[in-house]
């Protein structure tokens, strides 16, 4: 039988995200945590139970969905995560504010065209690798989180996943590109903010460890570059190649190549190359790969894509309650992209707005979809997966490869206030100027912009007179 699912049907999705949040914090529980196997018992208890409940309620098709599409992005992550360790940026550069920057705007142009994982784990390990030496670096790994991780991919359908879906529900594969101007506000603003923050911090590193970062310094290099090549070949898997068509066999209608991943196959076997042709001494050695990071994202996101089932469920039947409007559908699509994994999120608004597309008159369609509706879902969907590690999925590996270097990373929580302090009002500018209608809205989001860059001159400012000062201190200790 199916109807309407009560509300508390979303607790076991709560008590994963509390999970999530609280257990890496108590100290009898933090220990026991670490641990990935832990970590799917905790998964599997929530979720398995959930999955029996939609089982019995609905039809197998909710369930059976969803672990499809949890399939696709495991392999997707899987694979990425798996062939970029086998690329190392040999070489460690100073770690300056200009350098750090540099490697995240060049993260940040890149994933929209090798994804945000590609793009995240290929740069993570050598940013980290030039910031070894300082002591202050979290809050490189945090803005490398919210621009490489998540912001960067907006530009094509190969960016993240959301866009992705998007497509294969029949947006154009370029009509992402018209978001150039939100892409191009919302990371430019945040590696400014990054710049000046890393500025006043650079200033106040111990003389010891930028004296050891300055004698460490070795060139760029490139190697096991083959594994580039297998990394294009998960790129046109994407861009190219169908995967298990559930509507079909949904429908009964399916042939039987549809009911085969090719997509999945042609990335795994991408990864399989990488393994068996690609340098050990490169992966394990260089780059110091482990599957650690991969299994964590695998451990939690199997408890995350069932107990959200339910989730979506209930957000459709209050969806017709709902102040739709283009403002709306960037908050709920953001603020639910950051809790509940931005690709099923935007896949749920889409087909709402599809709905309103289809009483719409007067009003430029894409797929079907408003196109304003359009902006505001892919907006939200993905600048706010940054907002959580479990937004999107390269968060929790990043925080994973940090911590395996031996960064100290905030907690659950912890990321949310750095995202509510330097992430929050940029996308609050971003809306006002793009999203919002009204001159007050256009002037609120300009003010904030303004707000933002003078404090980033106050930090640059405030770094430049700590770097004299400690300048000064030396040569007259030297005199």
């Amino acid at each position: 039988m199916e109807g309407a699912l009560a509300w508390y049907t979303v607790l076991p999705f709560v008590a994963l995200l509390l999970s999530i949040a609280v257990l890496p914090l108590i100290p009898g529980t933090s220990h026991w945590w670490e641990h990935n196997r832990n970590k799917l018992i905790v998964a599997l208890a929530l979720g398995i139970p959930v999955a029996a409940y939609m089982l019995v309620v609905e039809a197998a098709d909710g369930v059976v969905h969803a672990l499809v599409e949890y399939a696709q992005f495991i392999v997707l992550l899987l694979a990425l995560f798996t062939i970029s360790g086998g690329i190392h940026l040999a070489g460690d550069l100073r770690a300056r504010p200009l350098t750090n920057t540099g490697f995240l705007a060049f993260g940040a142009v890149i994933a929209s065209f090798i994804g945000t994982t590609g793009a995240a784990m290929l740069l993570i390990r050598p940013l980290l690798r030039t910031n070894a030496e300082r002591e202050l670096k979290t809050h490189t790994v945090v803005f490398f989180i919210f621009t490489v991780a998540n912001s960067g991919g907006l530009l094509t359908p190969l960016g993240d996943p959301p866009l992705f879906l998007g497509m294969l529900r029949g947006v154009p594969f370029l009509w992402t590109l018209q978001l150039l101007p939100e892409w191009a506000f919302v990371n430019g603003l945040l590696l400014v903010s990054y710049f000046a923050l890393d500025k006043y911090l650079h200033a106040q590193e111990p003389p010891a460890a930028l004296a050891f970062d300055e004698s460490n310094v070795q060139p760029l290099k490139v190697l096991g570059k083959r594994n580039l090549l297998f990394l294009l070949g998960v790129v046109l898997c994407v861009a190219l190649v169908p995967s298990v068509d559930t509507h079909a066999i949904a429908t009964g209608h399916a042939l039987w190549y549809q009911w085969v991943p090719w997509r999945e196959l042609g990335m795994l076997t991408s990864m399989a190359l990488s393994l068996v042709t690609g340098d050990d001494e490169v992966r394990y050695t260089a780059n110091q790969f482990t599957w650690g990071p991969i299994l964590e994202v695998a451990a939690i996101f199997i408890g995350i894509f069932l107990t959200m089932i339910p989730a979506l469920r209930v957000l459709g039947q209050i969806a017709p309650t709902l102040p739709l409007n283009e403002v709306t559908f960037f908050l709920f699509s953001g603020g639910l992209s950051a809790v509940l994994d931005n690709a099923p999120t935007y896949a749920t608004f889409f087909e709402m707005a599809h709905t309103l597309g289809e009483e719409a008159s007067g009003v430029t369609l894409v797929a079907g979809v408003p196109e304003p509706y359009l902006v505001a879902i892919s907006l939200g969907s993905v600048f706010c997966g940054a907002m959580t590690y479990i937004g999107n999925g390269p968060n929790f590996m990043v925080k994973a490869v940090a911590e395996e270097a031996q960064v100290a990373m905030p907690s659950f929580g912890g990321y949310i206030v750095w995202a509510a302090r330097y992430l929050a009002p940029v996308l609050t500018a971003m809306v006002c100027i793009f999203i919002a209608d009204g001159w007050w809205a256009k002037a609120l989001g300009l003010a904030i912009t303004a707000v933002l860059l003078t404090l980033a001159v106050i930090n640059i400012r405030r770094g430049g007179q700590r770097a004299e000062s400690a300048d000064a201190s030396a040569a007259a200790g030297s005199a």
